[in-house]
Protein backbone atom coordinates (compact mmCIF):
# COMPACT_ATOMS: atom_id res chain seq x y z
CA UNK A 1 0.00 0.00 0.00
CA UNK A 2 1.20 3.43 -0.86
CA UNK A 3 0.98 4.02 3.18
CA UNK A 4 3.13 1.00 3.76
CA UNK A 5 5.79 1.96 1.12
CA UNK A 6 6.03 5.88 2.53
CA UNK A 7 6.32 4.21 6.19
CA UNK A 8 9.51 1.84 4.59
CA UNK A 9 11.00 4.75 2.55
CA UNK A 10 11.28 7.10 5.76
CA UNK A 11 12.57 3.79 7.87
CA UNK A 12 15.32 3.46 4.48
CA UNK A 13 16.12 6.86 4.98
CA UNK A 14 16.85 6.71 9.06
CA UNK A 15 18.97 3.97 8.86
CA UNK A 16 20.82 5.67 6.14
CA UNK A 17 21.12 8.59 8.63
CA UNK A 18 22.56 5.98 11.08
CA UNK A 19 25.18 4.88 9.17
CA UNK A 20 25.69 8.32 8.62
CA UNK A 21 26.48 9.00 12.19
CA UNK A 22 28.32 5.81 12.51
CA UNK A 23 30.60 7.06 9.42
CA UNK A 24 31.16 10.63 11.31
CA UNK A 25 32.18 8.09 14.33
CA UNK A 26 34.58 6.47 12.92
CA UNK A 27 36.41 9.09 10.91
CA UNK A 28 36.68 11.62 14.40
CA UNK A 29 37.43 8.54 16.14
CA UNK A 30 40.35 7.52 13.56
CA UNK A 31 42.02 10.61 13.74
CA UNK A 32 41.72 13.13 16.72
CA UNK A 33 43.25 15.78 15.39
CA UNK A 34 40.66 15.93 12.71
CA UNK A 35 38.51 17.89 14.77
CA UNK A 36 41.18 19.54 16.79
CA UNK A 37 41.42 23.19 17.73
CA UNK A 38 42.13 25.55 15.33
CA UNK A 39 44.16 28.68 15.41
CA UNK A 40 41.30 31.04 17.24
CA UNK A 41 40.71 27.83 19.49
CA UNK A 42 37.32 27.13 18.00
CA UNK A 43 37.13 23.66 18.15
CA UNK A 44 35.09 22.13 15.28
CA UNK A 45 34.48 19.04 13.76
CA UNK A 46 36.14 18.84 10.49
CA UNK A 47 33.18 15.89 9.18
CA UNK A 48 30.20 18.27 10.46
CA UNK A 49 29.46 22.15 11.45
CA UNK A 50 29.33 21.06 15.30
CA UNK A 51 30.10 23.29 17.53
CA UNK A 52 32.29 21.79 20.32
CA UNK A 53 33.84 24.70 22.19
CA UNK A 54 33.18 24.81 25.92
CA UNK A 55 31.85 21.11 25.96
CA UNK A 56 33.70 19.01 28.17
CA UNK A 57 32.12 16.16 30.63
CA UNK A 58 29.02 14.60 31.41
CA UNK A 59 26.01 15.95 30.99
CA UNK A 60 22.63 14.75 32.04
CA UNK A 61 19.31 15.14 30.65
CA UNK A 62 15.75 13.52 30.84
CA UNK A 63 12.37 13.69 29.75
CA UNK A 64 10.05 13.40 26.65
CA UNK A 65 9.77 10.06 25.48
CA UNK A 66 8.45 12.08 22.24
CA UNK A 67 11.93 13.37 21.25
CA UNK A 68 13.43 9.74 21.78
CA UNK A 69 14.37 8.99 18.36
CA UNK A 70 15.40 12.57 17.19
CA UNK A 71 17.60 12.82 20.55
CA UNK A 72 18.93 9.18 19.73
CA UNK A 73 20.71 10.63 16.53
CA UNK A 74 21.63 14.20 18.05
CA UNK A 75 23.50 12.43 20.77
CA UNK A 76 25.25 10.21 17.98
CA UNK A 77 25.95 12.76 15.98
CA UNK A 78 27.52 15.17 18.71
CA UNK A 79 29.03 12.98 20.55
CA UNK A 80 31.42 11.59 17.69
CA UNK A 81 31.93 15.25 16.43
CA UNK A 82 32.81 16.14 20.35
CA UNK A 83 35.95 13.87 21.84
CA UNK A 84 35.19 13.41 25.61
CA UNK A 85 31.84 14.90 26.09
CA UNK A 86 28.63 12.02 26.91
CA UNK A 87 25.54 13.36 26.75
CA UNK A 88 23.50 10.99 28.76
CA UNK A 89 19.52 11.21 27.63
CA UNK A 90 16.72 9.15 29.73
CA UNK A 91 13.60 9.03 27.77
CA UNK A 92 10.69 8.82 30.23
CA UNK A 93 8.07 11.13 30.28
CA UNK A 94 7.91 15.18 30.11
CA UNK A 95 6.30 14.79 33.75
CA UNK A 96 9.53 13.49 35.45
CA UNK A 97 11.68 15.25 32.96
CA UNK A 98 10.46 18.87 34.39
CA UNK A 99 10.62 17.36 38.16
CA UNK A 100 14.56 15.94 37.26
CA UNK A 101 15.13 19.30 36.04
CA UNK A 102 13.75 21.07 39.15
CA UNK A 103 15.34 18.75 41.43
CA UNK A 104 18.83 20.26 39.88
CA UNK A 105 20.13 16.50 38.87
CA UNK A 106 19.75 17.14 34.89
CA UNK A 107 21.32 20.08 33.20
CA UNK A 108 17.61 20.23 30.76
CA UNK A 109 14.59 18.72 30.33
CA UNK A 110 12.99 17.46 27.36
CA UNK A 111 8.88 18.20 27.61
CA UNK A 112 5.88 18.16 25.37
CA UNK A 113 4.07 20.87 27.01
CA UNK A 114 5.41 23.90 27.96
CA UNK A 115 6.32 24.91 32.19
CA UNK A 116 3.13 25.75 34.20
CA UNK A 117 3.28 28.75 36.63
CA UNK A 118 3.82 26.48 39.69
CA UNK A 119 6.72 24.50 37.76
CA UNK A 120 8.44 28.09 36.53
CA UNK A 121 8.10 28.70 40.26
CA UNK A 122 9.83 25.53 41.39
CA UNK A 123 12.54 25.82 38.82
CA UNK A 124 14.01 29.43 40.77
CA UNK A 125 15.50 27.20 43.33
CA UNK A 126 17.56 25.64 40.94
CA UNK A 127 17.99 28.59 37.91
CA UNK A 128 19.31 30.68 41.15
CA UNK A 129 19.49 33.99 39.31
CA UNK A 130 16.88 32.82 36.75
CA UNK A 131 14.31 31.17 36.08
CA UNK A 132 13.32 27.80 33.72
CA UNK A 133 12.32 28.68 30.30
CA UNK A 134 11.36 26.51 27.43
CA UNK A 135 13.07 26.43 24.01
CA UNK A 136 11.10 24.12 21.16
CA UNK A 137 13.36 21.73 19.43
CA UNK A 138 11.52 19.32 17.78
CA UNK A 139 8.02 19.52 16.21
CA UNK A 140 6.08 16.65 14.64
CA UNK A 141 2.92 14.95 14.39
CA UNK A 142 1.08 12.80 17.09
CA UNK A 143 -0.09 9.34 14.69
CA UNK A 144 -3.07 7.66 15.97
CA UNK A 145 -2.03 4.10 14.95
CA UNK A 146 -4.26 1.31 14.55
CA UNK A 147 -3.91 -2.77 14.21
CA UNK A 148 -6.71 -4.02 11.93
CA UNK A 149 -6.31 -7.01 9.63
CA UNK A 150 -7.78 -6.48 6.67
CA UNK A 151 -7.67 -2.79 6.99
CA UNK A 152 -4.64 -0.60 5.47
CA UNK A 153 -6.60 2.41 4.73
CA UNK A 154 -8.84 4.49 7.82
CA UNK A 155 -10.05 7.80 8.31
CA UNK A 156 -11.46 9.18 11.67
CA UNK A 157 -13.10 12.73 12.74
CA UNK A 158 -12.36 14.40 15.95
CA UNK A 159 -15.48 13.17 17.43
CA UNK A 160 -15.40 9.28 16.47
CA UNK A 161 -11.08 9.40 18.22
CA UNK A 162 -12.92 11.11 21.19
CA UNK A 163 -15.70 8.72 21.59
CA UNK A 164 -12.73 5.59 20.71
CA UNK A 165 -10.81 7.09 23.41
CA UNK A 166 -13.39 7.34 25.85
CA UNK A 167 -15.49 4.09 25.48
CA UNK A 168 -18.29 5.35 23.81
CA UNK A 169 -17.60 3.37 20.80
CA UNK A 170 -15.98 -0.02 20.78
CA UNK A 171 -16.44 -1.89 17.75
CA UNK A 172 -14.48 -1.11 14.38
CA UNK A 173 -17.78 -1.43 12.97
CA UNK A 174 -19.55 1.34 14.27
CA UNK A 175 -22.03 3.17 12.08
CA UNK A 176 -19.73 6.48 12.96
CA UNK A 177 -16.57 4.96 11.60
CA UNK A 178 -18.62 3.30 9.00
CA UNK A 179 -19.83 6.35 7.68
CA UNK A 180 -16.25 8.46 7.20
CA UNK A 181 -14.65 4.96 5.30
CA UNK A 182 -17.41 4.18 2.33
CA UNK A 183 -16.53 0.95 0.49
CA UNK A 184 -13.94 0.12 3.49
CA UNK A 185 -15.01 -3.80 5.07
CA UNK A 186 -14.83 -3.30 8.72
CA UNK A 187 -14.95 -5.93 10.56
CA UNK A 188 -17.41 -6.51 13.55
CA UNK A 189 -14.51 -6.64 16.17
CA UNK A 190 -13.91 -4.58 20.09
CA UNK A 191 -11.76 -1.75 19.59
CA UNK A 192 -8.57 -2.22 21.76
CA UNK A 193 -7.39 1.58 22.80
CA UNK A 194 -4.24 2.32 24.87
CA UNK A 195 -2.99 5.14 26.23
CA UNK A 196 0.22 6.17 28.15
CA UNK A 197 0.33 4.97 31.94
CA UNK A 198 2.48 8.07 32.79
CA UNK A 199 2.10 11.70 32.92
CA UNK A 200 2.71 12.45 29.62
CA UNK A 201 3.07 15.46 27.12
CA UNK A 202 1.88 13.65 24.18
CA UNK A 203 -1.18 12.45 26.52
CA UNK A 204 -2.22 16.23 26.62
CA UNK A 205 -1.52 17.55 23.81
CA UNK A 206 -4.18 14.99 22.55
CA UNK A 207 -5.98 16.20 24.97
CA UNK A 208 -6.06 19.85 23.83
CA UNK A 209 -6.78 18.75 20.62
CA UNK A 210 -9.60 16.89 21.06
CA UNK A 211 -11.00 19.93 23.82
CA UNK A 212 -10.81 22.44 20.93
CA UNK A 213 -12.61 20.13 18.20
CA UNK A 214 -14.53 17.49 20.13
CA UNK A 215 -15.62 19.10 23.30
CA UNK A 216 -19.32 17.51 23.50
CA UNK A 217 -17.38 14.46 23.18
CA UNK A 218 -14.07 14.78 25.56
CA UNK A 219 -15.10 16.90 28.29
CA UNK A 220 -12.05 16.82 30.08
CA UNK A 221 -9.36 19.23 31.01
CA UNK A 222 -6.13 18.78 29.04
CA UNK A 223 -3.87 17.26 31.79
CA UNK A 224 -0.36 15.41 31.36
CA UNK A 225 -2.58 12.39 32.73
CA UNK A 226 -4.56 9.89 30.95
CA UNK A 227 -8.41 11.69 32.29
CA UNK A 228 -11.06 8.97 30.80
CA UNK A 229 -12.27 5.88 32.12
CA UNK A 230 -11.40 2.15 30.70
CA UNK A 231 -8.86 1.36 28.07
CA UNK A 232 -5.37 -0.24 28.36
CA UNK A 233 -2.30 1.75 29.95
CA UNK A 234 1.41 1.10 28.53
CA UNK A 235 4.52 2.90 29.45
CA UNK A 236 5.86 5.37 27.19
CA UNK A 237 5.14 6.14 23.77
CA UNK A 238 7.03 3.13 23.14
CA UNK A 239 5.08 1.06 25.18
CA UNK A 240 1.75 1.84 23.15
CA UNK A 241 2.99 1.13 19.95
CA UNK A 242 4.44 -2.20 21.09
CA UNK A 243 0.98 -2.85 21.92
CA UNK A 244 -0.92 -1.41 18.92
CA UNK A 245 1.64 -3.53 16.81
CA UNK A 246 1.28 -6.86 18.57
CA UNK A 247 -2.49 -6.93 19.43
CA UNK A 248 -5.21 -7.23 16.50
CA UNK A 249 -8.07 -4.50 16.93
CA UNK A 250 -5.67 -2.22 19.33
CA UNK A 251 -5.68 1.51 18.29
CA UNK A 252 -3.27 4.20 20.05
CA UNK A 253 -1.30 7.33 19.79
CA UNK A 254 2.30 7.91 19.57
CA UNK A 255 4.67 10.06 17.92
CA UNK A 256 4.41 9.21 14.07
CA UNK A 257 8.31 8.08 14.48
CA UNK A 258 7.31 5.13 16.63
CA UNK A 259 4.49 3.94 13.59
CA UNK A 260 7.17 4.75 10.80
CA UNK A 261 10.11 2.56 12.24
CA UNK A 262 7.38 -0.53 12.92
CA UNK A 263 5.70 -0.27 9.85
CA UNK A 264 2.01 0.54 11.79
CA UNK A 265 -0.46 2.03 10.09
CA UNK A 266 -1.91 5.42 10.51
CA UNK A 267 -5.03 7.37 10.84
CA UNK A 268 -6.10 9.90 8.16
CA UNK A 269 -7.77 13.14 9.77
CA UNK A 270 -11.42 14.40 8.30
CA UNK A 271 -10.89 17.79 9.79
CA UNK A 272 -13.27 19.54 7.49
CA UNK A 273 -10.40 20.44 4.65
CA UNK A 274 -11.04 19.30 1.48
CA UNK A 275 -9.56 15.83 1.99
CA UNK A 276 -8.54 13.81 5.06
CA UNK A 277 -5.21 15.01 6.24
CA UNK A 278 -2.33 12.18 6.46
CA UNK A 279 0.37 12.30 9.37
CA UNK A 280 3.29 13.43 7.33
CA UNK A 281 6.49 15.40 8.68
CA UNK A 282 5.40 17.76 6.03
CA UNK A 283 1.40 17.59 6.70
CA UNK A 284 2.53 18.62 10.93
CA UNK A 285 5.40 21.44 9.67
CA UNK A 286 2.62 22.67 7.97
CA UNK A 287 0.44 23.26 11.16
CA UNK A 288 3.27 24.45 13.36
CA UNK A 289 4.16 27.13 11.12
CA UNK A 290 1.13 29.15 12.20
CA UNK A 291 2.32 28.64 16.08
CA UNK A 292 2.77 31.86 17.48
CA UNK A 293 4.96 32.60 20.71
CA UNK A 294 3.18 33.17 23.26
CA UNK A 295 5.91 32.98 26.28
CA UNK A 296 7.54 36.52 27.43
CA UNK A 297 11.06 37.51 27.80
CA UNK A 298 13.81 34.47 27.13
CA UNK A 299 10.48 32.08 26.99
CA UNK A 300 9.82 30.57 23.70
CA UNK A 301 6.45 28.78 24.72
CA UNK A 302 4.13 28.36 21.36
CA UNK A 303 0.75 28.64 20.67
CA UNK A 304 -0.28 25.81 18.21
CA UNK A 305 -3.82 25.84 16.35
CA UNK A 306 -5.33 22.52 16.88
CA UNK A 307 -8.34 23.36 15.04
CA UNK A 308 -6.85 24.26 11.99
CA UNK A 309 -8.76 23.28 8.70
CA UNK A 310 -5.98 24.66 6.52
CA UNK A 311 -5.83 22.15 3.79
CA UNK A 312 -2.96 19.40 4.01
CA UNK A 313 -2.23 20.89 7.40
CA UNK A 314 -2.03 18.08 10.39
CA UNK A 315 -3.87 19.56 13.51
CA UNK A 316 -2.51 16.43 16.27
CA UNK A 317 0.58 17.95 16.66
CA UNK A 318 3.32 18.05 19.08
CA UNK A 319 6.31 20.74 20.22
CA UNK A 320 9.04 18.84 22.20
CA UNK A 321 10.66 21.80 24.51
CA UNK A 322 14.30 22.14 26.10
CA UNK A 323 13.48 22.90 29.36
CA UNK A 324 16.61 25.18 30.93
CA UNK A 325 17.55 27.87 33.12
CA UNK A 326 17.72 31.36 31.27
CA UNK A 327 20.25 32.10 33.88
CA UNK A 328 21.92 30.53 36.69
CA UNK A 329 22.92 27.01 34.71
CA UNK A 330 25.40 25.17 36.74
CA UNK A 331 28.59 26.35 35.77
CA UNK A 332 30.07 22.36 35.21
CA UNK A 333 27.37 21.90 32.69
CA UNK A 334 26.76 25.21 30.89
CA UNK A 335 29.22 24.59 28.28
CA UNK A 336 28.28 21.55 27.25
CA UNK A 337 24.43 22.84 27.27
CA UNK A 338 25.24 25.70 25.30
CA UNK A 339 27.24 23.37 22.69
CA UNK A 340 24.67 20.65 22.44
CA UNK A 341 21.14 22.56 22.11
CA UNK A 342 23.61 25.01 19.60
CA UNK A 343 23.93 22.04 17.31
CA UNK A 344 20.32 20.67 18.05
CA UNK A 345 19.21 24.25 16.84
CA UNK A 346 21.06 24.36 14.01
CA UNK A 347 20.39 23.53 9.92
CA UNK A 348 22.30 20.40 10.58
CA UNK A 349 20.49 19.55 13.27
CA UNK A 350 17.56 20.70 12.64
CA UNK A 351 17.87 18.67 9.01
CA UNK A 352 17.86 15.42 10.61
CA UNK A 353 14.14 15.32 11.76
CA UNK A 354 12.49 15.41 8.86
CA UNK A 355 13.82 11.90 8.16
CA UNK A 356 13.54 11.05 11.35
CA UNK A 357 9.48 10.93 11.13
CA UNK A 358 9.67 14.44 12.97
CA UNK A 359 8.83 18.06 11.95
CA UNK A 360 11.94 21.13 11.81
CA UNK A 361 10.66 24.25 14.00
CA UNK A 362 9.98 26.69 11.49
CA UNK A 363 12.61 29.12 10.87
CA UNK A 364 11.24 32.38 12.14
CA UNK A 365 11.10 30.86 15.37
CA UNK A 366 14.39 28.64 15.33
CA UNK A 367 15.96 31.57 15.14
CA UNK A 368 15.25 33.11 18.31
CA UNK A 369 15.82 29.53 19.53
CA UNK A 370 19.81 29.98 18.75
CA UNK A 371 19.92 33.44 19.92
CA UNK A 372 18.46 32.58 23.51
CA UNK A 373 20.83 29.47 23.23
CA UNK A 374 23.90 31.42 22.45
CA UNK A 375 22.86 33.53 25.53
CA UNK A 376 22.50 31.41 28.45
CA UNK A 377 24.36 31.90 31.13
Amino acid sequence: MKLQRKNGLRATALGALAVTGALVLTACGSDDNAGGTSGSGDKTSAASNIKCDGAEGKLLASGSSAQKNAMDLWVKNYMAACSGVEINYKSSSSGEGIVAFNQGTVGFAGSDSALKDDEVADSKKICKSGQGINLPMVGGPIAIGYNLSGVDNLVLDPSTIAKIFNGKITKWNDPAIAKLNEGVSLPDKAIQAFHRSEDSGTTQNLGKYLGKTAKADWPYEAEKKWPAPGGQAASGSSGVAAQVKQVDGAIGYFELSYATSQSIPTVDINTGAAAPVKATSENASKAIAAAKVKGTGKDLALELDYATTAEGAYPIVLVTYEVVCDTGNKAETLGTVKSFLGYTASDEGQKVLTDAGYAPIPAEINAKVRETVAGLS
